[in-house]
This record gives C-alpha cells, structure tokens and sequence, in this order.
C-alpha cells in the first residue's frame, strides 16, 4: 500500500463569529498520529481580514482514510467547508 500526500484548505465557517484560526491550527496539529502524519499547518490570509488553516498531511492510501480525517478535522468549531488543494501519491 502507498502513501498519499494531501494539502487541505480550511476555510473559516460563515455562521461563527470570531473565529480563532490559532486553536483550530492546534487542534489539526493534535490529529497527528500512526494513521496521519500532519507535516504542517499554516494560517493564511483569505480577504478583508479573515484567514484560513492550510494543512498538508501524508497518510496510508486506505479506504476511507480521507474522509476519516477530513471528518475528523470538520469536527472543530469554526471550520466550515473544506477544500483539497492538492493529491498525490508519493
């Protein structure tokens, strides 16, 4: 079984105030484990002063292991739709 290299964009969720880009940052750090290997986690701006949680992740090219992990990061408060910048197999 191979290795996937994915890169996320977390955009902030439209129906919550004040969101802290900061915690939902740690809290992705904090998924890392056996399964997911989260190589970096960077806050970007978007536009008029929101930002965003950029995420690259490499992890076992599994069934289902993508949609465990974007589950699992949609499970923070303040994260709301989430993107795939990039896919590879490494």
């Amino acid at each position: 079984m191979g290795m996937v290299a994915m890169t996320y964009k977390l955009n902030p969720d439209a129906d919550v105030e004040d969101i802290n880009t900061d915690a939902i940052a740690e809290y992705v750090r904090g998924l890392a484990n056996d399964v997911y290997d989260v190589q970096s986690v960077e806050i970007k701006p978007l536009a008029f002063g929101l930002k965003f949680v950029q995420v690259h992740v490499v992890m076992n090219d599994g069934p289902g292991l993508t949609d465990e992990f974007e589950s699992l990061m949609s499970a923070k408060e303040g994260v709301g739709e989430i993107e795939v910048l990039s896919m590879g197999l490494l």
